[in-house]
């Protein structure tokens, strides 16, 4: 399902949520490896395209740090938690 979307440009919403589902995806099936680039990527283009949307950004950032958790990297992963609590 990827391929039908890696083609569109970042501005595509359709792309960005593939992304994110794909990372999450990858982080649930126990690769949180792989999901890491994934969700750094999805956040990134929230960031840029859709920073109006706060709920959107801090999700995408919760996303993040819940895969650093599971890579075992909890002080990066407690950063992006305390980000989105101040801002929720």
């Amino acid at each position: 399902a990827w391929k039908t979307y890696v083609g569109r440009p970042d501005t595509d919403a359709m792309r960005c949520n593939a992304m994110r589902i794909l990372g999450n995806a990858l982080r649930l099936s126990q690769q949180p490896e792989e999901a890491l680039p994934v969700l750094e990527a999805h956040l990134a283009l929230e960031r840029r395209y859709w920073s109006h949307d706060e709920n959107v950004v801090l999700t995408a950032q919760t996303n993040l740090a819940n895969c650093l958790e599971d890579l075992g990297r909890h002080d990066e992963a407690l950063v992006l938690k305390r980000e989105v609590y101040a801002r929720r």
